[in-house]
């Protein structure tokens, strides 16, 4: 057995560039067989990764040690947790599990007086949601449309800028610049499941994090649209959701013959992160 498998392996001693490059290789083929359009091939490496000791443990690190909202608490108070917590909650983790509801907190919005929400899923399920990511994520990176920019791995502000420079530079062109409201917030979840097209088991648990409903002073509300601004899946399933607008855009206005038409071109960029709140 790889001394990494080990359950008595301790926290401090684990070799973490061994399991990324390990997770990597596996992710790196989910991308492969998303690419060719192997579905089958895809979920099944996607549980493979997803039962993969080396996996829970980096999504047990990310969360409790990388992440800038390491410390704050979910609904069940649990903040930082101590080495042998961290291997604890890693034999613990496991895809199709339910989800408690998440606990709102109210953030100052950068430039206004107004407030935007956060809900701050606990530990466990933060954790649970970044060993889903790692292996949803090199899927849908195959599908994502080449102007996407926001909440992607590799790409940032300044690659979308950098599109726009190169998209006007030649030719005058009309610019609009667009900001959808509140998009967190009014996702359909049923159009979102089913555009995921996922695994029953994956889809389960997807379904329960977005249904878990939101704990605002000590009163439990249902969440029946939206997801929670403050889970590390949320950027995610936010791009899942808006997946295709390139493509309907296109299709919508086609070029024409004429020399003053062309197919609009979309630049999509996340101006502001939903980080997990600290306090």
């Amino acid at each position: 057995m790889n001394t990494v498998d080990r359950p008595m392996y301790g926290w401090n001693a684990i070799p973490w560039g061994q399991l990324q490059r390990k997770v990597f290789k596996l992710q790196k083929r989910i991308y492969q067989a998303s690419n060719r359009g192997d579905v089958k091939t895809v979920h099944r490496l996607q549980r493979l990764l997803m039962r993969s000791r080396s996996a829970k443990l980096l999504a047990v690190r990310r969360v409790t040690q990388d992440n800038q909202g390491k410390k704050a608490a979910g609904v069940d108070g649990v903040k930082a947790l101590t080495p042998s917590q961290r291997l604890s909650l890693t034999e613990a983790l496991k895809v199709g599990e339910g989800a408690k509801p998440v606990r709102r907190v109210w953030i100052p919005k950068p430039g206004t007086t107004e407030k935007r929400p956060l809900g701050i899923p606990t530990v466990h399920d933060r954790a649970l949601q970044t060993l889903v990511k790692l292996a949803l994520e090199p899927e849908w990176e195959a599908k994502f449309e080449p102007h996407s920019y926001g909440f992607r791995p590799g790409r940032s502000c300044h690659d979308a800028i950098e599109m726009i420079f190169t998209s006007i530079s030649h030719k005058a062109k009309y610019a609009l610049d667009a900001d959808i409201a509140k998009c967190f917030d009014r996702i359909n979840h049923q159009a979102l499941l089913d555009k995921l097209h996922t695994t029953p088991e994956l889809r389960r648990q997807i379904k329960a994090w977005l249904k878990s409903g939101v704990i605002d002073g000590g009163t439990l509300f249902p969440t029946e649209e939206g997801t929670m601004q403050g889970g590390t899946i949320s950027p995610l399933l936010a791009n899942v959701a808006l997946h295709g607008m390139e493509t309907v855009i296109a299709e919508r206005f086609p070029t024409r013959n004429h020399k003053r038409f062309y197919t609009p071109q979309v630049i999509r960029y996340a101006d502001g992160t939903p980080v997990q709140a600290s306090n």
